[in-house]
């Protein structure tokens, strides 16, 4: 507005320029509210793995990640392994592993051509051991049932053939194992498991093929897995967890439930507390670790579940809150990060303390994170009377409803203060699934909910995957009782 303007309107008299003034302040502050909602519009959508539950992969990789070092004048170290770095070499083969030894041996000297020579018997002689595919890996057996002509019934019989030969076809028990294994654990296509078999096994097989495979592998391993599903809502702890899955293009979920000794996947539709229900139970009286999605809070509500909510995503929404335009905001989010740090600075020293004194330290540390989200929240309200802090006001509400289960830890012993663990049992079903793209069946989802349960479980105890999908097929051809994935403490 031109200076001549202004004084038009003050000429007009007081109504008007009473008037004028409200107008402008009334376009004021509804600019002013747009502008906070657009900001926090911008900080939602600049939220990223640290400060929400985003995966990493999700964040801006072209985003500036601070100053970069001149390469030039720094100094590089050498590559490899470095000074004091402790040599990694595998065991050699013990002598009943090998089959075949290859001596060479000198028939004279050579450097003078003497034959006047003997082996030094108390030196060990130089060695080198191959490992080598034969050329023909596999070993191809026809199984024959002659046809018989009885003269007494005047009926023609055929020879009763192994009903482990029936049932397992053309491939056997360890080429039925090693189908599952490369497309489980090796994350191999059909494509791919077809393209070995003919170049390297010299054996051509159809891809509808490979598939009734799998699911005769699943059958297999229908009892160790149901034998997991079963024991599961007795155990003290279980870190829950889910991810997105495709079957066939439709959206559904990937459950985990980690165990001390064992970890269970489940494929469902819903990414609600049913879930919980069906696998868990409503009586389940451990203690579930998980983060702060709805249907976990749904089902604490429902069957008074005892719930420790993950601080690893509780911290990363607070430094959300530090990145909000808002001061008291800003400051809200720092003071609370700090309280959180002193009490795993606690954690990080029990060493160093007594057991009384650690726990002494611990629930006073508790305290201060209760009180500096409860009662040192800043707040600010509209015209209107509502508050405009809402991310201060939903992390109050928060701490009200919930926050004694982020501190469950303290008080119940094998229990983590993070979910992390349920979340590294299914990278992996991460991984598997960007290269598969997911299942196409109901077939497919139970075969690889099992292949997976059965990959996890065996990597806690130790165990090869492959010797134990082999033992589960062997024990189906065969009809006898299979493996166990329940670890045996004893």
């Amino acid at each position: 507005m031109k200076t001549e303007e202004a004084r038009n309107i003050y000429r007009q008299g007081e109504d008007a320029t009473i008037k004028f003034v409200m107008e402008v302040d009334a376009k004021c502050q509804k600019q002013a509210t747009t502008i906070d909602e657009l900001e926090k519009k911008i900080s939602v959508l600049g939220k990223n793995s640290r400060t929400s539950s985003k995966r990493p992969s999700s964040d801006d990789i072209t985003s500036p990640k601070g100053k970069k070092k001149d390469s030039k004048n720094t100094p590089k170290g050498k590559k490899g392994g470095q000074k004091g770095h402790k040599r990694n070499s595998r065991p050699p083969f013990e002598s009943d592993e090998i089959d075949e030894t290859i001596l060479y041996l000198l028939e004279a000297c050579p450097k003078c051509n003497s034959t006047d020579i003997i082996i030094v018997s108390d030196q060990d002689p130089k060695k080198i051991q191959q490992v080598e595919i034969r050329e023909v890996p596999i070993v191809v057996s026809e199984y024959v049932a002659y046809q018989y002509w009885c003269e007494n019934c005047q009926c023609f019989h055929y020879a009763e053939l192994p009903e482990h030969v029936v049932k397992s076809g053309l491939f056997g028990e360890k080429m039925t194992a090693l189908v599952a294994y490369m497309k489980n654990v090796c994350h191999a296509s059909f494509s791919t498991i077809r393209k070995f078999f003919k170049d390297v096994l010299h054996v051509t097989v159809s891809r509808g093929y490979l598939c009734k495979l799998i699911r005769k592998v699943s059958m297999a391993l229908q009892d160790p897995y149901e034998e997991l599903l079963n024991q599961l809502p007795f155990e003290d702890v279980v870190y829950a967890d889910e991810t997105g899955h495709k079957n066939n293009g439709d959206r559904f979920w990937t459950w985990v439930f980690k165990a001390e000794l064992y970890v269970l996947f489940k494929i469902d539709k819903s990414r609600g507390s049913k879930v919980l229900i069906e696998v868990l139970g409503e009586d389940f009286d451990g203690v579930l670790s998980c983060d702060y999605f709805s249907a976990y809070k749904k089902y604490m509500k429902d069957f008074n579940v005892t719930i420790q909510f993950c601080i690893a995503h509780l911290i990363r929404n607070v430094k959300f809150l530090t990145t909000l335009k808002n001061k008291q905001t800003q400051v809200y989010g720092k003071q609370l990060l700090d309280q959180i740090r002193d009490m795993f600075h606690i954690i990080h020293n029990r060493e160093d303390m007594t057991k009384d004194s650690f726990e002494l330290q611990l629930q006073s540390a508790r305290q201060k994170v209760i009180d500096a989200a409860i009662h040192d929240a800043p707040s600010k309200l509209d015209k209107d009377g509502k508050e405009t802090l809402t991310e201060v006001a939903n992390m109050v509400k928060r701490f009200r409803k919930h926050g004694d289960s982020y501190f469950e830890f303290i008080t119940t012993p094998g229990v983590e203060p993070t979910n992390n663990l349920a979340e590294q049992a299914i990278r992996f079903i991460v991984i598997d699934r960007h290269i598969t793209q997911g299942t196409r069946s109901e077939n497919g989802q139970i075969a690889s909910e099992r292949l997976w349960t059965v990959i996890g479980t065996c990597a806690m105890q130790g165990k090869s995957a492959f010797d134990f999908i082999h033992s589960a097929v062997r024990a189906y051809f065969h009809q006898t009782s299979g493996p166990s994935l329940l670890h045996d403490t004893s």
